[in-house]
C-alpha cells in the first residue's frame, strides 16, 4: 500500500496565489507529488499521470470547475475530486457533490483547515475500501 504521503495531488486554480497557498499547505501537511495548473484543460491534459486527488477551482475559463469536474469523472471515476469555490451560491456546492466531488471546500472561509480534513477523510475513505476489498 503507497503511503498516504506518496498521494498525486493535482492543483487548478487560474489564480496564483491560491494555487501556491494550497501547494505549500499540501507540502506542510506531507504531500510530495504536486503538480499545479491553471486551467481546466490543462488538467486534463496530464490525468495520464495518474492523480489520486485533485483539487479544482470553480471560477476558471474556458472550463469552469464543474465541466472540469465532470470531464475528469469520466476519465477516471475514481480520482478524489475536491471543488473549491468562493462562489456564495448554494447550488454550486450542491452541483459539485452531485456531479461528483468527494467534498466542496469554500475559499476564505478557513480554507486550509477544510482541506487538512478533507483529506483525512479521504484517507479514512481509502482505508475502508482497502479494508473491504481485504474482507
Amino acid at each position: 500500500m503507497r503511503k498516504f504521503e506518496d498521494l498525486k495531488v493535482f492543483i487548478v486554480d487560474d489564480d496564483p496565489f491560491c494555487r501556491m497557498m494550497y501547494h505549500q499547505h499540501l507540502l506542510n501537511l506531507g504531500f510530495k507529488e504536486n503538480s499545479l495548473f491553471s486551467s481546466g484543460p490543462e488538467c486534463i491534459s496530464k490525468l495520464s499521470e495518474k492523480p489520486d486527488i485533485i483539487f479544482i477551482d470553480y471560477d476558471m475559463k474556458p472550463f469552469d470547475g464543474l465541466e472540469t469536474l465532470q470531464l475528469i469523472r469520466q476519465y477516471d471515476p475514481n480520482i478524489y475530486l475536491l471543488m473549491l469555490s468562493a462562489q456564495k451560491d448554494i447550488r454550486v456546492a450542491i452541483n459539485a457533490l452531485k456531479y461528483g466531488a468527494f467534498d466542496y471546500i469554500s475559499k476564505g472561509k478557513d480554507d486550509l483547515n477544510m482541506i487538512t480534513k478533507a483529506v483525512n477523510n479521504i484517507a479514512v475513505s481509502r482505508t475502508k475500501e482497502l479494508y473491504e476489498v481485504l474482507v
